[in-house]
């Protein structure tokens, strides 16, 4: 697959290679889930906290949300956030993985800096949109993805934007892990929505897509690679 410099050393080939047909078991047993009051109080406590509530909401994407954004944006360009890195320490039991074989996804956490995409969104009925993206970003007590309001450098100058970063205190922290390590789970981990090797392939592509070279995914990539063509 060709990006606009570089080639990828993971296809879709290698995606294809680790993908199984899992069925989704629920819920895990003993956790606790988000219910609609609590999604009502997040909704109600974000939108009162905005900075700006006369002007459209900045929404920063680091990950999925820019190759799978399911809500509607007017308008994209790239921002930096300072303080906060993209990382694969947000241990997944469903989803990308399974209890018996635990897979990672990507959340925000502290430290460094994030190339991302900030989308703003439409100013009509912004509980209702904020409603549909806390259920898509976080499901279980206590929160793995909490929102937050965090400042975005732009080309214009500092934005504010609405981002999830990682809450340390989920027992589904991971920490940071080697990127062997990680390379390794994403090659193997699969759950009913796919693979983390399709997950990484997806946001690697997207990112490079539209300038943004993450040079931490790139040697990520090259080692899930890697490590598939070493299973056969």
């Amino acid at each position: 697959m060709q990006t606009a410099f570089r080639t990828l050393s993971l296809t879709p080939d290698h995606v294809a290679r680790v993908h199984r047909h899992i069925e989704d078991t629920g819920p895990t047993a003993g956790v606790q889930q988000q219910t609609d009051a609590d999604y009502a109080e997040w909704v109600a406590r974000i939108a009162g906290s905005h900075p700006a509530p006369d002007r459209p909401t900045q929404l920063f994407a680091f990950g999925s949300l820019i190759w799978k954004p399911e809500i509607e944006h007017r308008a994209e360009q790239t921002g930096v956030a300072r303080g906060w890195h993209r990382a694969f320490c947000l241990q997944q039991h469903r989803f990308r993985g399974t209890p018996d074989h635990p897979g990672l996804m990507m959340a925000l956490d502290r430290g460094g800096q994030c190339r991302g995409v900030l989308y703003e969104l439409p100013q009509e009925d912004i509980e209702r949109q904020l409603d549909r993206l806390f259920r898509r970003e976080f499901t279980v007590k206590p929160i793995n993805n909490m929102p937050r309001w965090i400042t975005v450098q732009t080309e214009a100058g500092p934005v504010t934007a609405l981002a999830f970063v990682m809450n340390r205190a989920s027992p589904y922290y991971a920490g940071r892990l080697p990127l062997e390590e990680v390379a390794r789970t994403l090659a193997t981990a699969c759950g009913h929505w796919g693979s983390g090797a399709e997950y990484l392939l997806n946001t690697v592509t997207h990112l490079e897509a539209r300038g943004i070279h993450d040079s931490s995914l790139w040697r990520l990539q090259q080692l899930v690679a890697a490590q598939i063509d070493g299973l056969s």
